[in-house]
């Protein structure tokens, strides 16, 4: 009986594969404190730390000078040196004083925030981005979600309160949402969420936060803006979605928000004095005939 000829195994040689190299920068990540998971790429060859405003990573916390740290990278490694801060910067635990070369794994601690530090061309900061993404942002609007939106309020204010400082609050709701999914089906909805947030983040500062608040309803955090600022704000956005052509499946769909607008002063201390405030207005521009905005 004649013998079946053996079957041959193709062997790829993986030395022969190309794929375009990923390069990432050196990274810090919250791993203890406020913005708990937040991750500052160090692609600057210099970046200062400190409670400052002006810093490039701001822990706005007492314990923190207001110029605590400095980060200096040469391409190939990165160190931290502080600035005769009152209260120290540890690394690993200890007390660092001079240049102190960082290593891959480094904890960081200044205040009561603790940072990772992650080496250049390491796998882990696209895991630690892609967390941070899932954690914070609404998978459908790509807005930052609520709980993200509540956190960063908090601390605002009470950074706003602390040095004295504007902060208004947009609370932005699509006009008679319903009846577009009643019309056009679910997908147009979602489909009219998603362009209605990108349209917004295209006319924001880097520095404002905008999250889906929930259903329809998108809030809009403007750091250092008063109340004026934030209606002539409000108007703009408005009026460019209202001249905004939203279509699906090739039928034009007409869209317009309704928006309320507050601002911090000496009556509304807590996040959610904020809140109502740009609510109430909010509903009183819905009640005034919608796509208006209430200030």
């Amino acid at each position: 009986m004649a013998r079946k000829a053996a079957a041959t195994t193709a062997i790829t040689v993986v030395s022969s594969l190309t794929a375009p190299a990923i390069v990432r920068s050196a990274a810090l990540v919250v791993i203890h404190g406020e913005s708990l998971g937040k991750k500052y790429d160090l692609v600057q060859r210099e970046l200062t730390i400190g409670r400052s405003s002006k810093s490039d990573i701001q822990v706005d916390q007492e314990s923190v000078s207001r110029n605590h740290a400095t980060l200096k990278s040469d391409g190939s490694s990165v160190s931290i040196k502080d600035h005769r801060s009152t209260n120290g910067t540890f690394v690993n635990d200890e007390q660092t004083s001079g240049s102190f070369p960082l290593r891959n794994g480094d904890f960081i601690k200044i205040g009561r925030t603790i940072f990772k530090f992650i080496a250049s061309n390491n796998i882990e900061a696209a895991y630690h981005d892609e967390v941070y993404r899932l954690t914070t942002v609404d998978g459908l609007t790509q807005a930052f979600n609520r709980r993200y939106f509540e956190d960063t309020l908090e601390r605002e204010m009470a950074r706003c309160h602390r040095h004295h400082r504007s902060l208004s609050l947009l609370m932005i709701d699509i006009d008679h949402f319903k009846d577009v999914n009643d019309s056009h089906g679910h997908l147009a909805g979602d489909m009219v969420l998603k362009a209605v947030s990108t349209l917004i983040k295209s006319r924001i500062r880097r520095e404002d936060v905008l999250a889906r608040y929930g259903g329809e309803e998108f809030s809009l955090l403007l750091p250092e803006i008063n109340q004026k600022g934030a209606a002539v704000l409000a108007e703009k956005l408005r009026k460019a979605i209202e001249k905004s052509v939203f279509a699906f499946d090739g039928i034009a769909i007409p869209v317009t928000v309704s928006v309320g607008v507050s601002s911090i002063n000496k009556n509304i201390e807590e996040p959610s004095e904020l809140i109502k405030v740009a609510d109430t207005r909010l509903y009183q521009a819905k009640d005034g005939g919608r796509n208006q905005v209430s200030a």
